[in-house]
């Protein structure tokens, strides 16, 4: 899947609807989607709290 390159607009949130901001998400945490979205379902959707589910920064 081709995703046009985007930035969250500092959003303390990430949104699983938009393919472009899974997409920033997985790439910067070197993740699957797929992990990111189970994580979310998990902790919710706050950047910090994904971030430290998945023992990243």
């Amino acid at each position: 899947m081709v995703v046009s390159r985007r930035h969250p607009q500092d959003s303390p949130r990430i949104n699983i609807l938009e393919p472009w901001d899974l997409q920033y998400w997985s790439d910067r945490w070197n993740v699957p989607r797929r992990q990111v979205v189970e994580t979310i379902r998990r902790v919710g959707d706050q950047v910090h709290d994904v971030a430290q589910a998945l023992g990243k920064r």
